[in-house]
């Protein structure tokens, strides 16, 4: 490990404490001055005591659930018992005992990886050596060593890490030591010296950080600023280091916002249905009631027919739809044609078929995020792919005409200017681009990864490092194929190998970090073979425009190519004198001692010196969209989905990526929102784009949010018209969120794969992260997973749309369930002078909606009226889902008078047969009923699957075998007569030959459009 003193924060942990700014001594925990919270991770809901009471308040908060337990409690009043108490209390159970073991098994699972964290052995340093210690034993001020897990910059205490887990970057960020701290013999030195930092109060900017190092008992006392550059976050990479904060102060904690619980629109639907079949309950009731004039204890009467038409509302309805969902999710996972796609959202698989707008990142989720060089603009020519071997020959010719000093004739600056030739143009330009970056060479050799040695055993095999962006590895590997080859790289100096082998030296005086505020990087050399000191910048043109000198060029040639589709940087350099220069480090060095306002301070310093700057040339490389982008995105606008593109990226850049990704088609028209500023011009705009029709919309981010601010309704009303979006400079999280806010609700599928994604995905009705080279993270807090773009059409045409068709299906069919059973209940009562005495108790009532009819209904979730391949082939069949036809009130009333029909005619059909004692009443009935649901699951299925066979006809044998105990509520030796088996077969047939005729009739003049694709 590197003998590096780092600012650390170590492990996503949970704790308590007000955050303040604190004091912390090396290698003495005791000396704090406040007290931490523990250094432990703690993802679980409950603990062991909360458990139980936290589950059951979960459950009774919603009213359904309440209402259950009521009821159940209602049977210990005597004047209230309709039956055993088994009867009500076994089917509660049921769901309580489900619901239970499930949040144990989550638990347990969260239990056991917080167990495996904590426990995670670490190497702290102490007065006795390095000492063996578990996370959750580590305190602030500990001198932790971590071992190594990516190459570092040995011999120079430098290291890298990387924050996918925080922001989805999974380029490689170089932090840098104390330098006081590296003259120490060795790393227990440190706790020999009295030295301490000073850390600023805990909070959420993971770009930023502001402290200071002190060591007391030199001579004079020394005192270092701390910034971002040498602090590094928890679960990042080789170091050894002090650690000034623990527990939720850390900032991956403070970073980290609780997803909302997401509920689909599917599961709010049925909520309403089921407050609806609660007030058919409290109406039956009080009819029931009205009937017998209100006679006697009527209010007790009332009650007595609430629990008697409880079955109203299924209590097993929940219970099968999360099963159900259960089998969604578990079929997804096992899709071979979407390999690697993960759910983490088992609650929403229904949402996947009601998607209406699809907001998509651009930069990783449409494009691989593989730079390719494509550009090089010098102003008055341009150089493309087909003639780079002319760049080439430009810097063979720079480094063949002086061999003895060719540096040197670049670096002498004459006294009367001259136009230089076009060869010093382009080496000039090569040069800076070979500069100015984070690139590292990386060199392995025989297992070898010292920097020095390798270079001995292979020169010219390094592999670069990227510390920031992916752009600048494909300039650096450019300039190598032109001749100019970046061959060593550390802390303190730069080294380029020429066309003829020669190593130029360089010495890195500053280095200007790229952030995405400043939208720009910087770096200040000294050339050793001259001692020029030349500062070098490169950015995006935006920020760039306004630092280097007046031209005519750059604003045309930039826009020209970001039409083709190229991500444009530019280059600049500035030629600095001794004095300069060392005016600028001592205010520089001022500015970045300050503790408050640090960072303001120093980009004012930083701002003095990019001033007319000269521009050297612009660069243009290409993000290749991923395979398949296009026939997915025609897929999803054939079913109906809007597509929204977000992105950073220059306006004329994401309008040749949404054309060139077949988002916009070719004959669409597009309205280039023009940049506004206020309510005037964002009103004008608004009424010009009201005259526009069936035309793609492409905006910028500012003027979105200006449209936002002060028209927010009609903006979002013409936008919604719109079959694209392209929203062009939409870099943050809080922009994606306002966009996603205004989107009309359960209608909203977000897919990214970057950390700036992930706000809207977790906001979003439905999100789905793409594991892309932006790191984990949007996956990870996405409802769905998937490795490719283009594996959201299946998930969506064939994955989405059988969820939605099979839970409407199986909710409207156990609310058929019990409404039949009610209405046999509600004659049998009529009949019998409105008597509140249940028709079926004890295990009948129970075995109904379990074991005689479960496994059958249940397996409706295997149902799917088209095959895969077809769903693919016309996504037009995914367009009917979004009226949510499936699932609506006439459906549900069809459902209602099935119901009432065919429990009126079982029930009715009984009376008039039954011979001459009540139990035949029974036997008739019930069979008849079992029949009755057997047949009509038969008649809902669309495709038959062996297990449905299997369900029917087990179902059946069981009821069968029970009719040996049941000889309490059946007649075991009337059932065995002829002319029960008659009875039985004309009610059932009665029952369900007319719905069997109607199917048959519907299908022949009147047939949906999945059976046309079908037949």
């Amino acid at each position: 490990a590197c003998q590096c003193l780092e600012c650390s924060e170590w492990l996503r942990c949970c704790g308590g404490g007000e955050p303040r700014p604190r004091t912390v001594w090396l290698g003495h925990p005791e000396k704090r001055d406040q007290r931490y919270p523990r250094n432990v991770i703690n993802n679980q809901k409950y603990n062991f005591f909360t458990f139980l009471p936290g589950v059951l308040f979960n459950q009774f908060k919603y009213f359904f659930n309440l209402y259950f337990l009521l009821l159940a409690c209602s049977q210990f009043v005597p004047e209230m018992r309709l039956g055993a108490l088994y009867t009500y209390w076994v089917p509660l159970g049921f769901v309580l005992a489900v619901t239970i073991i499930r949040e144990a098994v989550e638990e347990i699972r969260c239990y056991t990886r917080d167990k495996e964290v904590n426990a995670q052995v670490y190497s702290r340093l102490t007065a006795r050596g390095t000492v063996k210690v578990k996370s959750s034993s580590i305190q602030v001020g500990d001198l932790i060593i971590v071992e190594k897990r990516a190459p570092p910059l040995l011999s120079t205490g430098s290291c890298f890490l990387r924050t996918d887990q925080l922001d989805g970057e999974t380029d490689w960020k170089l932090r840098l030591p104390v330098a006081c701290t590296q003259r120490l013999p060795t790393a227990a030195d440190l706790l020999q010296i009295r030295s301490y930092v000073y850390a600023e109060e805990p909070n959420i900017d993971i770009h930023n950080f502001v402290g200071t190092f002190t060591r007391e008992d030199s001579d004079p006392p020394i005192s270092e600023s701390l910034s971002i550059e040498n602090a590094l976050w928890a679960g990042t990479v080789t170091a050894s280091g002090t650690c000034p904060r623990r527990g939720i102060e850390l900032r991956s904690v403070m970073n980290t916002s609780n997803p909302r619980s997401k509920i689909g629109l599917f599961d709010l639907e049925v909520n309403c249905l089921t407050k609806i079949l609660f007030g058919a309950l409290v109406v039956v009731s009080l009819v029931m009631v009205a009937l017998q004039h209100f006679a006697g204890r009527w209010y007790l009467q009332i009650l007595r027919f609430l629990l008697l038409f409880s079955n109203i509302i299924p209590i097993s309805l929940r219970v099968n739809l999360d099963m159900g969902k259960i089998v969604y999710s578990w079929v997804i996972r096992r899709d071979s044609k979407i390999p690697g796609t993960v759910v983490r959202s088992s609650t929403i698989p229904e949402q996947l078929g009601r998607i209406s707008y699809l907001l998509t990142d651009k930069t990783g989720t449409l494009t691989q995020n593989e730079m390719v060089f494509k550009r090089l603009h010098l102003g008055t020519v341009a150089y493309g792919l087909d003639s780079m071997d002319e760049v080439q020959s430009h810097i063979f010719s720079i480094y063949t005409q002086q061999p003895q000093d060719p540096p040197a004739q670049k670096g002498s600056a004459p006294t009367t200017k001259v136009r230089r030739t076009m060869s010093s143009r382009v080496h000039e330009a090569v040069k800076a681009i070979a500069l100015c970056h984070n690139v590292t060479p990386v060199y392995e050799s025989n297992g070898v990864t010292d920097q020095a040695e390798a270079e001995k055993h292979s020169l010219g095999s390094a592999h670069p490092l990227p510390p920031l962006l992916c752009p600048q590895v494909a300039l650096v590997q450019w300039t190598e194929s032109v001749g100019l080859t970046l061959v060593g790289r550390d802390q303190s100096s730069v080294q380029l190998r020429t066309p003829g082998d020669q190593i130029l030296n360089f010495t890195i005086l500053q280095l200007f970090p790229f952030t995405y505020e400043s939208k720009r990087m910087g770096i200040i050399v000294r050339d050793e073979s001259t001692g020029e000191i030349t500062f070098y910048m490169k950015g995006a043109d935006v920020v760039m425009a306004g630092i280097v000198q007046y031209n005519d060029w750059l604003e045309e040639e930039c826009g020209n190519m970001a039409r083709e589709g190229l991500r444009v940087l530019v280059v600049a350099k500035k030629s600095l004198a001794e004095e300069q220069y060392q005016d600028f480090e001592a205010r520089y060095v001022q500015a970045k001692l300050s503790v408050h306002d640090r960072s303001l301070k120093v980009a004012t310093v930083i701002e003095s010196l990019e001033m007319e700057m000269e521009l050297l040339c612009l660069t243009g490389v290409e993000d290749q969209l991923q395979a398949d982008v296009r026939p997915t995105l025609e897929t999803l606008r054939n079913a109906g989905i809007k597509v929204w593109m977000l992105t950073g990226d220059k306006l004329e850049t994401a309008t040749c990526t949404a054309k060139n990704a077949h988002l916009v088609t070719r004959n669409q028209d597009i309205h280039i929102f023009r940049l506004v500023t206020n309510r005037g011009e964002a009103h004008l705009e608004l009424n010009a784009f009201r005259r526009k029709h069936d035309c793609a919309l492409v905006i910028s981010g500012d003027s979105l949010e200006v449209c936002l601010k002060y028209y927010e309704y009609e903006f979002m009303e013409l936008a919604c018209q719109c079959p694209a979006v392209v929203c062009c400079r939409c870099r943050g999280p809080v922009s994606r969120l306002s966009v996603l806010a205004d989107l009309p609700v359960w209608s909203v599928r977000p897919a990214g794969d970057g950390g700036n994604d992930v706000s809207m995905i977790q906001e979003s009705d439905c999100g789905v992260g793409v594991e892309g080279k932006e790191g984990k993270q949007a996956s990870l807090a996405a409802d769905f997973s998937i490795t490719q773009f283009r594996h959201l059409g299946r998930l969506l045409m064939v994955h989405g749309r059988n969820s939605y068709k099979r839970s409407a299906a199986l909710s409207q069919f156990v609310i058929h369930r019990s409404l039949c059973i009610s209405a046999m209940q509600a004659v049998f009562s009529s009949v019998f002078y409105f008597a509140s005495v249940p028709l079926y108790q004890g295990f009948l009532i129970i075995g109904y909606s379990t074991i005689y009819t479960m496994f059958p209904v249940f397996s409706l979730v295997l149902d799917k009226d088209v095959k895969s391949e077809v769903a693919m082939l016309y996504p037009e069949l995914y367009k009917d889902l979004l009226k949510g036809r499936p699932l609506s009130y006439k459906t549900f009333l069809i459902w209602v008078l099935i119901s009432i029909y065919q429990g009126s005619t079982i029930m009715y059909g009984a009376l008039l047969l039954f011979e001459s004692e009540f139990v035949h009443i029974v036997a008739i009935s019930f069979t008849s009923l079992i029949l009755t649901e057997l047949l009509m699951v038969a008649l809902t299925i669309q495709s038959w699957h062996w297990l449905m066979t299997v369900a029917e006809l087990l179902s059946l044998a069981c009821y069968i075998a029970s009719l040996v105990f049941l000889h309490e509520f059946i007649d075991v030796y009337f059932i065995a007569t002829l002319s029960f088996l008659w009875k039985v077969s004309v009610i059932t047939l009665v029952s369900c030959l007319p719905l069997y005729v109607l199917k048959y009739l519907r299908r022949r003049f009147s047939p949906p459009s999945y059976s046309k694709l079908t037949s």
